[in-house]
């Protein structure tokens, strides 16, 4: 049976200070694209969460710090009111997120909130056979 890997990814920043370096559009697409560079990393914590399990999935909610000297992700945690998934799965996922850098920084701090949905997808139907002749 091939497994799939789906993600459903919400992103929720609120950010605020005197100082404007991006729009609130531009600061959740740099934090997405960021976020958007462990989804490798994140597979691979599905992955192995998976092996002996086939019907493994739920949720990982995120929340977490962007500094605005630095650009540090901080604070990253999981929402336990928000997470479904297994406390192994859960924790890969934190892991991996922890200490990313937003670059360049911005000059505002924010807030972010992240959430990866895990599934199970169906098995892909079998390739056609390719006719001779």
């Amino acid at each position: 049976m091939t497994k799939s890997f789906g993600m459903f990814m919400l992103l929720a920043l609120a950010a605020g200070c005197s100082f404007h370096a991006r729009s609130p559009n531009e600061y959740r697409d740099a934090t997405q694209a960021l976020l958007d560079t462990k989804s490798a990393e994140i597979k691979s914590c599905y992955d192995d969460a998976l092996k002996g399990k086939n019907d493994l999935a739920g949720t990982v909610t995120v929340h977490f710090t962007v500094d605005a000297e630095t650009g540090t992700l901080s604070n990253v945690s999981a929402d336990v009111a928000k997470t479904q998934a297994p406390e192994v799965l859960t924790q890969c996922v934190v892991k991996s997120l922890n200490g990313l850098k937003l670059d360049p920084p911005d000059a505002n701090p924010g807030d972010g909130t992240f959430e990866y949905q895990f599934v199970v997808g169906p098995t892909p139907p079998a390739p056609a056979p390719a006719a001779k002749g």
